[in-house]
């Protein structure tokens, strides 16, 4: 009898350290979730107002690239030249692109008419320079579609080109495709637009535009 009252003496002990155990771990856990909880985040240091007038003064004036824009200001002749595929002949249109700077000289804006495949051809491009983010955007809707193209890129250091990426969709797959322009100033009075995309193999040049400014 002695026996079997020491051991149910040692299963009670046990028991209540078992306990106790029990205890102190949801208290740890409850305690390392209040340190999370009451972290505190460092508030964000407010901007000084000076040094945001001056860098918003610097991204609203127009600057070199800017200058360069305003070059072009005036009435060119163009000559398209359109590759349907790698193997297929050139075809070749004519129009007169109507270049201005708007905005206080802060974009360019150039309007295009012409003839293509028969029908009126009209087409609208409008080129920033971001001072902020130091690169050129230019966009470009024409009467031949309903959507927008965007493209971006930078001019080249020490060349008179400049290359643009950005996407299109292609209306016969309903796919995106990337596209590629190379703009060169070839001289004071000649401007050269390339366009190359990847419907048919990367590099493909689909679109030539030489602009001759009208005298």
């Amino acid at each position: 009898m002695k026996k079997i009252y020491v051991s149910l003496a040692v299963i009670a002990i046990a028991f209540a350290s078992c306990k106790k155990e029990e205890k102190v771990e949801p208290e740890a856990a409850e305690t390392m979730s209040d340190t999370i909880v009451h972290e505190e985040i460092a508030p964000e240091q407010p901007m000084d107002s000076t040094a945001m007038a001056q860098a918003w003064e610097k991204y609203m004036t127009p600057s070199e690239p800017h200058k360069m824009m305003a070059d072009e200001v005036g009435k060119w002749d163009c000559e398209m030249t359109f590759w349907m595929a790698p193997d297929a002949p050139p075809e070749t249109y004519k129009s007169i692109a109507n270049i201005k700077m708007i905005m206080g000289g802060r974009y360019q804006e150039s309007m295009y008419s012409g003839e293509m495949m028969g029908m009126p051809f009209e087409g609208r491009a409008t080129v920033a320079y971001d001072n902020a983010a130091n690169e050129y955007t230019s966009t470009w809707i024409d009467n031949m579609g309903t959507g927008l193209m965007v493209m971006k890129g930078k001019m080249k250091e020490g060349s008179n080109s400049m290359t643009l990426k950005g996407e299109t969709i292609d209306p016969m797959t309903g796919k995106t495709c990337n596209m590629r322009e190379v703009y060169t100033i070839v001289d004071e009075n000649t401007r050269k637009m390339e366009m190359y995309d990847n419907k048919m193999g990367e590099g493909h040049k689909n679109m030539e535009i030489v602009m001759r400014r009208k005298m």
